[in-house]
């Protein structure tokens, strides 16, 4: 049912949402996100923050790690086995042999089993993008959330930050306040002008709010006052930002600071700097450590950089497998200071893998030690009959991260 050709278009989906009810319009209120970094962080942080307010909240993000079910989550719960079935079905129905994306499709699915599902609220991801994105038909959401904008995509969004900053920014809405995270100053002229045009207004980092750590605690001050509470669960310093702007999400939905200390000490999020602490892998793994991490464009690469700096020392051993329509070296670039060697792998039953020689090559051009290994498994087994009490990070795509957590259980 997939076109022969991707084009980021709104019409099939309007299409399909009308033959499905409009389940768009029956919606909870709606924070909706764009980003390029952070905005699965981000949103993590915002349900931990209006759950533990009390608040029950349907989530969609993307893609899924292990299962699809994850990009689901009615009212706290992955969705089941049954309920997604029906809605799939519902869809393919709905299109009467038309065409349409997997993206497409299964949002909405999701919007089916969010409109026929009671929650207090709904966060939802972009997938790509924003002004076309399969996600961007609320007329009317409850507030809008833009994390940090970095290249990516560049064969759909643009080469330039102004060109993806304009279709991250398509999630503006007339009179719908945004949170925006921090950003480059070309992105920021785009959010700014976009938002004055149509009378949206604006609740940004530096201006509105501000975030740091002082004395190993997070301090978070607006026109409201200041919060003083616990640095957040999720690892990296990249992550104090992404809690500024959850905070100030929370803030602007009217929640207490008990909802924003719960958003930093109860969010979770797999594959962002995720330490393995069981499974088979772990096993192999003996005494070494073994991280996690799907980031894979140069804003990811400085971030995890940052991470593994700030980490007690330990010899660290990348084992990386991307996709080949990211920026290699960028994203390999800042980790080569932090690095003693990459073992390279090819992301299996994935169609668009870079050949693990091809990653390797790659690391070697930035000054990495490499070698090659046909799976993730073998990587380990290499790496600690060397040096066994490595710290040993898994990193370079989400899908190769989904590949690791089903490999250990």
């Amino acid at each position: 049912m997939h076109p022969k050709v991707m084009d980021l278009t709104l019409g099939r989906t309007h299409a399909l949402l009308a033959a499905l009810g409009h389940p768009e319009r029956k919606l909870p209120p709606v924070i909706h996100l764009a980003g390029t970094n952070g905005k699965g962080s981000t949103q993590a942080m915002i349900r931990a923050g209006l759950e533990g307010a009390g608040k029950t909240v349907h989530a969609y993000t993307s893609p899924h790690l292990a299962r699809f079910h994850e990009r689901i989550r009615l009212a706290g719960t992955l969705i089941g086995e049954d309920a997604l079935t029906d809605v799939l079905d519902r869809c393919v129905v709905a299109t009467g042999g038309g065409q349409i994306t997997y993206f497409e499709a299964t949002t909405c699915a999701a919007f089916v089993a969010f409109s026929e599902t009671p929650a207090d609220y709904l966060l939802l991801e972009t997938g790509l993008g924003g002004r076309f994105d399969t996600t961007n038909v609320v007329d009317k959401p409850a507030l809008t959330v833009i994390t940090p904008i970095s290249i990516d995509h560049t064969q759909f969004l643009g080469e330039t930050l102004r060109e993806i900053a304009g279709e991250k920014a398509g999630i503006i809405k007339r009179g719908v306040p945004c949170v925006v995270g921090p950003q480059p100053d070309e992105a920021m002229e785009v959010i700014e002008a976009t938002a004055a045009k149509i009378g949206a207004p604006l609740i940004a980092q530096g201006q509105h709010w501000h975030v740091y750590t002082e004395r190993g605690r997070l301090i978070f001050q607006d026109e409201n006052g200041l919060l003083d509470l616990p640095l957040p669960a999720l690892i990296g310093a990249h992550q104090i930002d992404n809690a500024g702007a959850a905070l100030a999400a929370l803030r602007a939905l009217g929640m207490d600071e008990h909802a924003c200390e719960a958003a930093m000490t109860n969010a979770t999020w797999p594959a962002r700097m995720q330490r393995l602490k069981s499974g088979p892998l772990v096993e192999a793994a003996g005494t070494a450590e073994l991280w996690l991490d799907g980031g894979h464009n140069p804003a990811a690469g400085d971030a995890i950089a940052k991470v593994l700096a700030n980490l007690p020392p330990r010899p660290t051993h990348l084992i990386c497998g991307m996709l080949n329509t990211k920026d290699i070296t960028g994203f390999l670039r800042p980790l080569a200071s932090q690095a003693t060697s990459l073992h390279a792998v090819s992301i299996p039953d994935e169609i668009n893998t870079l050949p693990a020689s091809e990653t390797a090559r790659y690391a070697r051009d930035v000054g990495l030690e490499t070698a090659t290994a046909p799976d993730v498994a073998d990587a380990i087994k290499q790496i600690t009959a060397d040096t066994p009490q490595a710290r040993i990070l898994i990193c370079g795509s989400l899908y190769l991260a989904g590949n690791v957590l089903r490999a250990n259980g």
